[in-house]
């Protein structure tokens, strides 16, 4: 599902399949690039949220991930989660956010996906706005 360029996916027309695939308990990972554009793939848990139109990730302000998502510029990511031969990869521009709502809101999310994580105080938001979703043939 591709909006076209630079328009987000609405994740309220995601398929039932593809919906619940992203509502499953499964570690997913995180493409950010690094300043020399490597890739930097870490595990992460992903929660989307529909009534934001975006994707959570919980983070350190310290990582690796939020440093690569600190620079100037549009950052592209990608998130991705795979379970047996079902797959799909959200595609998007991630930023990270550290304001208290958008941390609270990233933990709740998180939280109904997998559990409620352990007390942080270095804890950001990293919000993906999704280009695209890109899964298996069986998720629709």
């Amino acid at each position: 599902m591709s909006p076209g360029p630079g328009r987000s996916v609405d994740l309220g027309a995601l398929s039932p399949a593809m919906a619940g695939f992203w509502t499953e308990r499964h570690l997913c990972t995180l493409t950010t690039l690094r300043s020399d554009g490597t890739p930097h793939v870490v595990p992460v848990g992903v929660a989307l949220d529909p009534d934001e139109g975006c994707a959570w990730v919980i983070a350190s302000r310290t990582s690796r991930k939020v440093r690569n998502l600190g620079e100037p510029g549009e950052h592209r990511v990608a998130a991705c989660q795979v379970d047996g031969r079902r797959w799909s990869t959200l595609e998007g521009l991630g930023e990270v956010r550290s304001d208290p709502e958008s941390v609270a809101r990233a933990v709740e999310r998180y939280a109904s996906r997998y559990r409620q994580p352990r007390p942080n105080d270095a804890r950001v938001a990293i919000r993906i706005t999704p280009t695209r979703v890109l899964g298996s043939s069986d998720l629709g």
